[in-house]
């Protein structure tokens, strides 16, 4: 299930106008299939993270850049997201997508020009995108919801598990046959990818995967490892590299200070806070119970919220796997849980502990102290990347109800005893 990756951190990550070239190439080399251009796409799996090439803008202070030769409009710096950098060019943009599995290696370069513009010379090696991007499959429901707010819902094509997707605009488009569903997100379906003229592909990566027989299409795949980031500002800041793919970078800067704007605004109403609940999270799945790691970003929202993260030891930026036996021991005395599912009906207590009923032996159970999220019927998954602020006021509202009374809450619930029964 595609969107819930989001807190499981196991996201998996046609024809486009581009290819890979190698440093020194002095010339076009945009090869045709059935007269339409195809990109042998092998990325940069190994490179050195390091300064710019060929004397390009390094984007990592506040840099206004507003060129007038076709290229993406850069309106603000990249400042919280550590996993890519942008650096301005003569003629294309460079963005340097970082591996978080292997500091100080590149996942991916990718060569943004001007899809009306001839290539650049001289260019470093790296994946070419020709932009504004057209035609595009997009893996994940998180990322759907980002290229909506960006306003270019109409430039999908073809999305993966569609069942799991929560944006209205992208449904209805569904509903209509102008969005194709390619099935799974681990085996899509590649004819239909060619039949819709996929020319770029949107997903998330993870460590030591393939997107198989995608990959051997030519077709430029987007990995964004947005979900890898700590700071839950530096995820959201992922969308300015949607705008520069998209053409729309200024949207994309406004709706990021709108939203760090209001970020910061909520988390200085509990930084003074003298008492912090401790939190635990999760359910068990099968023989694993998985919590966010000490250095994600989940982790840090519930810093930023006022909370005491019982396993904000561990250490990573993804989650962690652990025996029920080891969160027992560790939060045993949690003062809240929270618990996110995907149902048809409302997480109960009753029904949580005929799933497991040594859940009902920590104390925040016995208290009555568990907050849902049922992201069925949530937009969860699809909001809170690019609107962890939304996620921050709720999360302040739980832990310290005095300080925002009156909050609206939006994704989690108080659990019910039971379930309602109608005669």
């Amino acid at each position: 299930m595609i969107r819930n990756c989001f807190c499981l951190l196991l996201l998996l990550p046609c024809l486009m106008l581009g290819c890979n070239i190698r440093q020194g190439s002095s010339s076009e080399s945009e090869r045709t299939e059935e007269g339409r251009p195809v990109a042998e796409n092998v990325g940069v799996s190994a490179g050195v993270v390091g300064a710019s090439e060929g004397g390009g803008v390094l984007l990592n202070g506040d840099v206004q850049q507003s060129p007038e030769d076709g290229m993406p409009d850069i309106n603000d710096s990249v400042r919280y997201a550590a996993g890519y950098q942008v650096t301005v060019h003569d003629g294309y943009t460079s963005v340097e997508v970082r591996d978080p599995w292997n500091k100080g290696k590149l996942l991916q370069r990718y060569l943004l020009t001007p899809r009306d513009r001839s290539l650049p010379k001289g260019m470093p090696e790296g994946t070419i995108v020709r932009v504004p991007l057209r035609k595009m499959v997009v893996y994940t429901s998180v990322h759907c919801a980002a290229l909506d707010a960006l306003g270019v819902t109409d430039d999908i094509v073809g999305v993966c598990e569609s069942r799991y997707i929560n944006v209205p605009a992208i449904k209805e488009r569904i509903r209509e046959g102008l969005i194709t569903d390619l099935g799974e997100a681990t085996s899509p379906g590649v004819e239909k990818m060619i039949e819709v003229g996929t020319e770029v592909v949107f997903a998330s990566p993870f460590d030591h995967g393939s997107y198989g027989a995608v990959e051997k299409l030519g077709i430029p795949i987007i990995e964004c490892a947005d979900y890898m980031e700590n700071d839950p500002l530096g995820r959201v800041e992922w969308i300015k590299f949607l705008g520069l793919l998209t053409g729309r970078s200024a949207r994309a800067d406004s709706l990021f200070r709108r939203t760090e704007a209001n970020y910061l605004r909520i988390k200085a109403l509990v930084e003074d806070v003298a008492y912090r609940p401790k939190l635990m999270t999760g359910m068990k799945y099968g023989s694993s119970w998985y919590v966010p790691s000490g250095e994600s970003f989940m982790a840090r929202i519930y810093k930023d919220a006022g909370a005491d993260y019982i396993f904000r030891y561990l250490s990573g930026a993804g989650s962690t796997p652990l025996s029920f036996e080891n969160v027992l021991d560790k939060a045993i005395h949690a003062d809240i849980w929270l618990v996110q599912y995907n149902r048809e009906e409302n997480m109960t207590y009753d029904m949580l502990q005929s799933e497991y009923s040594s859940y009902s032996r920590f104390d925040a159970f016995r208290d009555r102290h568990i907050y849902g999220c049922n992201t069925n019927c949530s937009p969860y998954y699809e909001e809170v990347p690019i609107h962890p602020d939304y996620l921050l006021a709720e999360l302040i509202a739980i832990f310290h109800p005095q300080i925002l009374p009156d909050h609206n809450f939006r994704y989690f619930f108080p659990l019910a005893e039971r379930t309602a029964m109608f005669f």
